[in-house]
């Protein structure tokens, strides 16, 4: 009885594990049988040379997938692949991600890193959660350096109209011209201020800034030095320059030895006129002080470029009632030299000092070239900003708010 028991609960077994393994198998078929996730792929993928550019760039295009336009939820972006044949390898470069209600319909990437000369072939794959669609294939193409760069074809017709226009004033200054140059008043004033210092029986102190020959502001300062020392040679006064450079001691003395050679005064020049003080900025400053207060000059210059010592120096030389020009392109600078000289060069006024004391054709051309670049530069630029904010309105709304 017991034997049989057992049997019976062994068959019962045994036909419940084989219901339960054919089950089992009939639901690893159902699953298998599943199709995979799919997604759209993208279309018409191109490739072609980045224009305007120096080279190794081309640059791909493709229409974005229909599952990427309708917001699909798990659409990833797109995977970029480069090879040198169509039948591969292909090697993945970059991806791009999935794009935004407002991006256009056609997606870019730039490859960056090409070699000139070589043929490649691209894929583009579109791809989401656990599926990627076919590759779309763009023809075989090469990077090169673009000859020019018409980007920038603005630029280049700016400066074909500042050349002819520079070309054009030299010309017209050669041929006897004259041409109108505003009144700086303080260039005006430099035969004043030395005509003063010549009654006065003093000094005229020349400071060209703190920095070295490398600076354009220090150049700009020793232009006007040597119109400078060639009034003092004519008036027979004494200058002083004491520079903070080796190189800007020995430029100097050159100019106003040159000075003194074409105001025919050769003998009354000494190299004792130019001298070096210190390299240091704080140091120059009390050094220039120091003399200021002791030799009580009658004019003094600052032309070039100055930093904190600025006001120390124009105070100093206020308080013993000197006239005072100076000259700075330092902008910080220039409500000190304001407020504490008598006349003040502003930016451009003393690089354009060398045009306006010589009166040099080529000088006088350039400089009027240069300002009416500037100008049309200016107008050019204040005409386009009307444009554009008059493009965003609708004219006729304008015009009905004017009639009222």
């Amino acid at each position: 009885m017991t034997q049989k028991l057992l049997t019976g609960v062994l068959l019962v077994f045994t036909f419940a594990a084989v219901s339960i393994a054919q089950e089992a198998d009939i639901s690893g078929q159902a699953v298998d049988s599943l199709p995979p996730p799919t997604v759209a792929p993208p279309s018409e993928a191109t490739a072609k040379d980045t224009p305007n550019d120096a080279g190794s760039s081309i640059t791909i295009t493709w229409k974005r997938s229909p599952d990427d336009l309708a917001r699909v939820s798990g659409f990833i972006g797109y995977d970029i692949s480069r090879g040198t044949s169509p039948e591969g390898p292909f090697e993945k470069i970059g991806d791009v991600p999935a794009g935004t209600v407002d991006d256009p319909e056609l997606k870019a990437y730039l490859d960056n890193n090409t070699v000139d000369g070589t043929g490649y072939f691209y894929l583009v794959e579109a791809k989401a959660k656990g599926a990627v669609s076919g590759a779309v294939t763009s023809m075989a193409v090469t990077s090169s350096q673009a000859w020019f760069n018409f980007g920038l074809i603005n630029m280049f017709i700016a400066t074909v109209f500042m050349i002819s226009a520079i070309l054009y004033y030299i010309s017209s200054a050669k041929a006897g011209k004259k041409l109108y140059i505003r009144k700086i008043a303080g260039l005006e004033a430099v035969d004043e201020a030395v005509g003063r210092a010549t009654e006065m029986g003093k000094k005229i102190f020349f400071i060209p800034g703190t920095q070295d020959m490398d600076n354009v502001q220090t150049i700009a300062g020793l232009t006007i030095l040597g119109r400078v020392s060639r009034l003092t040679a004519e008036y027979e006064a004494r200058i002083d320059v004491p520079v903070s450079r080796s190189l800007v001691m020995i430029t100097a003395r050159e100019v106003v030895k040159e000075a003194y050679l074409s105001a025919g005064r050769p003998d009354a020049y000494t190299d004792d006129m130019v001298y070096y003080l210190t390299d240091d900025q704080f140091g120059y400053a009390a050094g220039i002080d120091g003399l200021i207060v002791r030799q009580k000059p009658a004019t003094i210059f600052y032309q070039g470029a100055f930093y904190a010592e600025s006001l120390i120096l124009a105070e100093t030389g206020n308080s013993i009632g000197a006239i005072q020009i100076a000259g700075t392109a330092m902008p910080a600078q220039l409500p000190f030299f304001v407020a504490a000289c008598d006349y003040t060069l502003i930016g451009e006024e003393l690089f354009a000092a060398s045009a306006y004391l010589s009166h040099e054709p080529k000088l006088l051309g350039s400089l009027k070239g240069q300002d009416l670049g500037k100008i049309v530069i200016i107008a050019a630029l204040i005409i386009g900003f009307l444009i554009q904010a008059l493009g965003i309105y609708n004219f006729a709304s304008l015009f009905r708010v004017a009639g009222g």
